[in-house]
């Protein structure tokens, strides 16, 4: 969940040593954070104050599999009774109830003041929509972005959806959503110990522009742990063999954002939600991965989801 707005530094970091990831606004001085936004609002998310790498156990890794299981169980949940007439809030007021249910807490509500439990995208919304009275629709591309932290570790996940099933979109907004799936796979097939980071962009954006479509540039996927928000920030483009050397134990949330038209996008006036420039369908996906000596492994599937770990070249 919060793709963080790109950060630009001049030199890439190794494993366990600073990163930055989030800016205050657009507009503001004084930092290395430079943002590509069109006629932007002022953002609410702020820096982080630590940045270091944290490897994870496979201990901690083993809970992080909890969390992300009750994320993929609200997410499924949330598709399943996602429909027309419902609002966004209605959403919200779902996955709330998830976690209280089983004991977890969203990682949203309260963050640097966003009002939601969960982020509801619908169309042209890129990410960081805020649930509210907003009328669901046949044919509207949902994506829903939950986080949650569960014995203090965090699980993030996105899914896209359509209300009344994929079949209600038309065959290039079909196409723009298997897309954006298959590119996050893409991209966690590259989240091997002895990759760079980059190669997981990379991967992602070479499938997107095979078929036209535009990766955003200004969000990023980030670390997981026992914050939503830890290093390294994640690109989803780019050139390949640039950034830390991936090791075992790090946990990256790896999220594509993919537009059918332009890659640009700006602020809505709420300072959280972004939409594309043009007007145009965005779809997102994301997954938390835990990187390990035999492979990726996906920490946020359900019981009954077998997880993916591609072979190696």
């Amino acid at each position: 969940m919060y793709s963080a707005p790109y950060c630009s530094a001049s030199t890439w970091p190794t494993v366990l040593l600073p990163q930055a990831m989030l800016p205050v606004s657009p507009r503001r001085k004084g930092t290395d954070c430079i943002l590509l936004y069109i006629d932007a609002a002022p953002m609410h998310l702020k820096p982080t104050a630590d940045n270091t790498i944290v490897l994870k156990s496979s201990r901690e890794i083993a809970i992080m599999r909890e969390a992300g299981r009750v994320v993929a169980n609200t997410i499924r949940a949330l598709e399943e009774q996602a429909e027309a007439g419902m609002t966004t809030r209605d959403l919200d007021h779902i996955a709330a109830q998830m976690f209280k249910a089983v004991g977890a807490e969203s990682t949203a509500l309260g963050y640097f003041g966003y009002p939601g439990h969960i982020c509801v995208s619908v169309n042209d919304e890129v990410v960081h929509g805020i649930p509210g009275p907003r009328k669901l629709k046949r044919g509207d591309l949902v994506k829903v972005d939950v986080a949650a932290r569960y014995r203090g570790y965090v699980g993030d996940s996105t899914h896209c959806f359509a209300i009344g099933g994929i079949g209600t979109l038309p065959p290039r907004a079909r196409e723009l959503v298997q897309v954006t799936q298959e590119a996050l796979f893409q991209g966690i097939e590259q989240a091997r110990a002895g990759n760079r980071l980059s190669d997981i962009g990379a991967a992602i954006e070479a499938h997107v522009r095979m078929y036209g479509m535009s990766v955003v540039r200004e969000f990023v996927g980030h670390g997981v742990g026992r914050n939503m928000h830890e290093a390294p920030q994640v690109q989803h483009h780019g050139p390949a063999g640039r950034g830390p050397v991936l090791r075992a134990g790090m946990c990256l949330a790896i999220e594509p954002q993919v537009n059918l038209g332009s890659p640009a996008v700006r602020m809505l006036e709420d300072g959280w939600t972004a939409v594309t420039v043009d007007g145009s369908l965005s779809a997102h996906f994301e997954h938390t991965v835990a990187i390990t000596n035999d492979g990726p492994e996906i920490l946020t599937l359900g019981e009954d989801q077998q997880n993916h770990h591609p072979p190696a070249d």
